[in-house]
């Protein structure tokens, strides 16, 4: 079958003296559609909209952060020459699941803080997760990014006469696999895999590694698509983090299916006195 995706990338739109990346902007699109996703879990689960938000922010920081080192780690050759590089966040270089990585480790002190069992929050934020990674991905199409190897595929996308977001590694008018949209589409997957399995209570913990197995596949297959560092293993940074998480994932399903406990129901709200001082205790807090 012939390639037959063509269009032009579009890498910058101007706004008046700023120059923006629908990169960016759909990144960003992708955390508030999540965000707005899994508020709802959240709340039916017992975790208030402001113990939402705090762990939030502090796991986007955590992100970024994770997503650059991951990405400088598997990339450490071409900084040797130029250690001042890692710091120009600008020239872009982030990792997804570096970013996952980061965002955990640094949320986490904060559910310990609030008393925010890790499973219930994260079983309430994967499918959100999953839906913004998708929505995400839209921008890496935009601008053409993450163009793989040469390929005949219909999907693959034909490489134009114009600067893409990723070098492009055929002829114009050759085409190359679009790892981006591989990635939207299993993560659009994962997504509608997630929705299903929330239609009935499922034990604590299960959402979250049904992601963990499903998202991590989807990284290890569409690896092998793209043009990356392998060090020699034949897997890149990416596939062998997606391979361990996705392993680990799947033995933590099957000790679910051994008879864990169902998602325990949220507190229900104290009466008389007691809701009345928790009442005014939050008023005096957020005056």
């Amino acid at each position: 079958m012939l390639a037959g995706i063509a269009y032009d990338p579009l890498l910058r739109v101007g706004i008046g003296p700023l120059q923006v990346s629908p990169h960016g902007v759909f990144i960003a699109i992708g955390v508030l559609v999540g965000a707005r996703l899994a508020l709802p879990a959240a709340g039916a689960r017992g975790i208030t909209a402001d113990q939402f938000y705090d762990v939030l922010t502090r796991a986007l920081f955590g992100a970024l952060l994770g997503a650059r080192v991951a990405y400088v780690i598997n990339h450490l050759g071409d900084y040797l020459d130029d250690p001042l590089g890692i710091l120009r966040l600008w020239e872009g270089g982030f990792s997804l699941l570096g970013g996952l990585a980061g965002a955990i480790a640094v949320g986490y002190p904060r559910l310990r803080r609030e008393a925010i069992p890790f499973w219930r929050f994260m079983d309430a934020v994967v499918p959100g997760l999953a839906l913004g990674i998708a929505v995400g991905r839209i921008g890496d199409l935009v601008i053409a990014d993450h163009l793989g190897k040469p390929t005949d595929f219909v999907l693959g996308y034909v490489c134009p006469e114009v600067d893409t977001g990723s070098p492009c590694l055929a002829p114009v008018g050759g085409a190359v696999h679009q790892a981006a949209l591989y990635d939207m589409i299993g993560a659009a997957a994962v997504f509608a895999l997630l929705v299903w399995l929330g239609r009935r209570p499922r034990p604590e913990a299960v959402p979250t590694l049904v992601f963990a197995v499903g998202y991590g596949a989807v990284r290890l297959v569409e690896g092998f698509f793209r043009i990356d560092v392998t060090h020699g293993t034949g897997l890149n940074g990416s596939q062998w983090t997606a391979l361990v998480v996705a392993l680990a994932a799947a033995f933590g399903l099957v000790l679910a299916r051994r008879g864990q406990p169902s998602s325990p129901s949220p507190p229900s709200e104290p009466s008389g006195e007691l809701s009345a001082g928790r009442s005014a205790d939050a008023a005096r807090r957020y005056e």
